[in-house]
């Protein structure tokens, strides 16, 4: 395999739904899992295809209870395409399928520089003996085009062929076991017709959403001769081509097929079924598409690729391919969010998380108008957030934990414990530190491009709404005399409640606390730094007064952040719980990642014990630089130094069961600058959390974009100490042997295509040549300015201690 592609041998039907997941193509606009073309959704493969934020409502009965979940909906699957050959003893073979009839050489290669798919094998029927190579793609110039190219090519032996294309509306949301008790199937008002001389139409609607969508796929045959017995058929839920084929030794025959998918949601259309069907019949024929297709990658490539030598960099190169695929320019033009898992599956139902904190500060340096969009999907939510905090008895904007398609909080108030199979109550909802990091997002944005005019205007409606939440949710403790943010869920996730306690939520978690001040101290920045004539404005239209201002500058000075033993604590009572028997559970299971539903299945509570699923203080030193933590902590009245920051890191590293793929990153990026002797185990950990599925099933059900992402970022910014504040780029590059060389480019604040390359000890820093002002890099100790046109090499510590 080269750095460029990755390969698959044989047929490993327990390995199919990680390949299917990793293999998936995509553009921004829609995605289609990589499954083979004829096999329909079973027990081993799942063909599924995602249009960006296409979300539909069902009710399921659960546990006795009525509950209403919102998915990502699976809709008709394009991509089937079988064939069957028969000799001269005219008896037709079974349709071909790895399943079935065990092909030789059979390969999977997915190509990252030109974003294909490509499937080769040989089959036998009879004295027949027939090569077969396919090749996809879902295009990235044209996001509403995908393609498919199959060549049959005879070895030996002469007879025919019957080739069936076909588009199938029989499909439901399946992709995730635990979800089948649940309501699976999406779509109604299924209707199929043809459009000669070789196009068939397939039109559906979501059955609650009300989404129309459209299908047209036009399906060509050349070499050989010329098709014997076209037909097109339908059904109500499929529209089928057939064609009988003669088959010859030397002829090649190729079958290329077209679709185009349209939505009720997409802009600048008449209506769906006409446009697809038109853009179908006139799309150009597979190769100009392979070329134009290629040709937007290229340029993709040429504004985000990052650099590292070796597997590693084979990895990131990966990460990076899916997160474009899922994230694209075409994004900026849509009203969607970051889904955890991609649109590659079905897990988490698509839903949007707090997955663009890991995503959106890569973005920011490539695809600026992207991250703007992703923003405003936060945006035309904030009245939704409002009225949630209303509805709360708060003022602000409360995000939802899980978001979908209109804002409102898509969490289960239920969920399954696959390992007990019990039903249980779902606390997620509390976990308020959603907003901070839509603040977060909002202000690194702002910061990395510049961009005044958001920041003054949407940007600034949605940081002091969330700040007036967190001024609103804190309350003031004279026994403290502190102020305390009570009932709620930090990112560790496992601990909800108390221990032998029926209220849900923990008290002053450190996480959220000290977010919720950086929210309000940025808030407060803001605000003086507005022109009075927009304040007054602003102020206006989000009916607030000046008076709120003195409590969000008494707030933000005097949160509270619990502390035992010299080291912070992850909420108020932590140091009050067991320890947990972390050798005795390991040599118990094979694997203890989610302790919590093992100790569930136990007839325990992981409520009890200093465990945690993942990095929750901890992901204080993901998102801050030791500089501006210090600086959080002393304006809050807390001493951080670095001491104080280690003892941190070891406690909770000891007591961490890495249960989200999130979990080695952020343990990653943290340990470059606590203890670097270890970073690169968890860092490693971090990139094969996909590509060999560390969790166990669950990348099958579609990929981590998070982590991916998170990758990305660790060496744009977790290896150089990139920050973008106060109009400079600052570097504090730290050394990591394993990932000693690096390269990558950059967009910031007008300057396309800014070099960064680490070699040994130097820096190499390239500014292209523009109008544009020059560059200021702050460097510990030093300040550089590099002119357009010009570069510079620094010499940087290359220590590992």
């Amino acid at each position: 395999m080269s750095e460029w592609t990755w390969e698959w041998s044989g047929h490993d039907p327990a390995g199919e739904r990680l390949r299917e997941a990793l293999c998936t193509l995509g553009n921004g606009y829609f995605a289609t899992r990589g499954a083979l073309p004829e096999r329909r959704a079973g027990l081993v493969h799942y063909p599924g295809t995602y249009v960006a934020g296409c979300y539909n409502r069902l009710e399921s009965a659960v546990a006795g209870r009525h509950v209403v979940n919102e998915d990502l909906v699976n809709l008709p699957n394009w991509l089937p395409l079988r064939f069957r050959v028969r000799g001269p003893g005219r008896e037709w073979g079974p349709w071909c399928s790895p399943d079935t009839q065990g092909p030789k050489g059979h390969r999977h290669v997915l190509d990252l520089r030109r974003g294909t798919l490509t499937r080769s094998f040989r089959f036998r029927h009879g004295h027949m003996t027939v090569g077969v190579e396919q090749i996809r793609l879902v295009h990235m110039d044209d996001p509403h085009l995908a393609a498919l190219r199959t060549v049959l090519s005879p070895e030996e032996g002469n007879g025919e062929v019957e080739i069936e294309s076909a588009l199938d509306g029989e499909v439901f949301n399946g992709n995730v076991h635990r979800y089948r008790g649940l309501g699976q199937v999406h779509l109604r008002h299924l209707s199929t017709g043809m459009r000669e001389p070789g196009t068939v139409w397939l039109s559906c609607r979501t059955s609650a959403s009300d989404v129309t969508v459209a299908m047209a796929a036009r399906t060509t045959v050349t070499g050989g001769e010329w098709p014997v017995s076209p037909w097109l058929s339908r059904t109500r839920h499929r529209a089928v081509h057939r064609m009988i084929v003669p088959l010859g030794a030397g002829r090649p025959v190729t079958v290329d097929k077209t679709v185009a998918l349209f939505t009720s949601r997409d802009t600048a259309i008449s209506e769906p079924l006409g446009e697809a069907i038109d853009r179908a019949s006139g799309a150009p024929g597979f190769p100009d598409l392979l070329n134009s297709h290629a040709a937007a990658w290229e340029r993709l490539w040429r504004r985000a690729d990052v650099r590292v030598p070796g597997e590693a960099g084979r990895i990131l190169r990966l990460h990076l391919f899916h997160v474009l695929q899922t994230l694209s320019p075409h994004t900026a033009d849509l009203d969607v969010g970051v889904p955890a898992r991609g649109w590659h599956g079905e897990a988490y139902r698509g839903h949007v998380f707090w997955d663009e904190l890991f995503v959106v500060p890569f973005l920011n340096l490539h695809f600026p108008d992207v991250s703007r969009a992703l923003l405003n999907y936060r945006y035309r939510r904030l009245p939704q957030a409002c009225r949630a905090a209303a509805r709360d008895g708060m003022r602000g904007a409360m995000y939802p934990w899980q978001s979908g398609s209109n804002g409102r909080e898509e969490s289960q108030e239920w969920h399954l414990n696959p390992v007990s199979g019990s039903w249980l109550p779902d606390h997620s909802r509390l976990q308020r530190h959603v907003g901070s990091a839509v603040a977060y997002n909002i202000w690194q944005y702002c910061e990395a491009t510049g961009d005044q005019e958001y920041l003054h205007t949407r940007g600034a409606e949605m940081l002091l709404q969330i700040a007036r939440f967190w001024a609103g949710l804190a309350t003031y403790d004279p026994r403290t005399d502190r102020y305390r943010i009570r009932g709620v869920v930090g990112p560790d996730e496992y601990h909800d409640a108390y221990p032998d306690t029926a209220r849900p939520g923990l008290d002053d978690n450190a996480y959220t606390n000290v977010t919720a001040a950086w929210v309000l101290t940025r808030s407060l920045e803001l605000v003086g730094r507005l022109p009075s004539w927009r304040r007054g404005e602003l102020f206006h239209r989000l009916r607030m007064d000046a008076d709120e201002l003195p409590v969000w500058q008494e707030v933000s000075r005097r949160l509270r952040v619990p502390f035992h033993q010299g080291i912070v604590s992850q909420f108020e009572g932590y140091d009050d719980l067991t320890e947990l028997d972390w050798d005795g559970y390991r040599a118990r299971y094979d694997s203890i990642r989610r302790l919590d539903r093992i100790l569930e299945a136990e007839g325990d509570s992981v409520n009890r014990y200093k465990a945690s699923k993942q990095a929750d203080v901890l992901m204080l030193g993901y998102l801050f630089s030791p500089a501006e933590l210090r600086s959080l902590f002393g304006r809050l009245g807390y001493r951080m130094d670095d001491e104080t920051w280690r003892r941190t890191v070891d406690y909770y590293l000891r007591r961490t069961s890495h249960g989200s793929t999130l979990s080695e990153l952020v343990h990653g990026v943290v340990l470059v600058r606590a203890r670097r002797a270890e970073a690169w185990k968890y860092v490693h950990q971090a990139l094969q959390a996909d590509v060999a599925d560390i969790q166990g099933g669950t990348t099958g059900e579609g990929i981590h974009l998070g982590a991916m992402a998170g990758t990305l970022d660790l060496v744009q910014r977790g290896l150089t100490g990139l920050e973008t504040r106060d109009g400079a780029l600052w570097l504090d590059p730290a050394p990591l042997p394993a990932l000693s060389e690096y390269g990558f480019t950059l967009f910031y604040r007008g300057h396309w295509g800014l070099g960064i390359e680490r070699r040994g000890n130097t820096l190499e820093i390239s500014v292209p040549d523009s109008e544009q002002s020059p560059v200021r890099i702050e460097l510990p100790g030093r300040t550089v300015t590099i002119a357009p046109g010009r570069t510079r090499a620094i010499t940087v510590p290359d220590d590992v201690t």
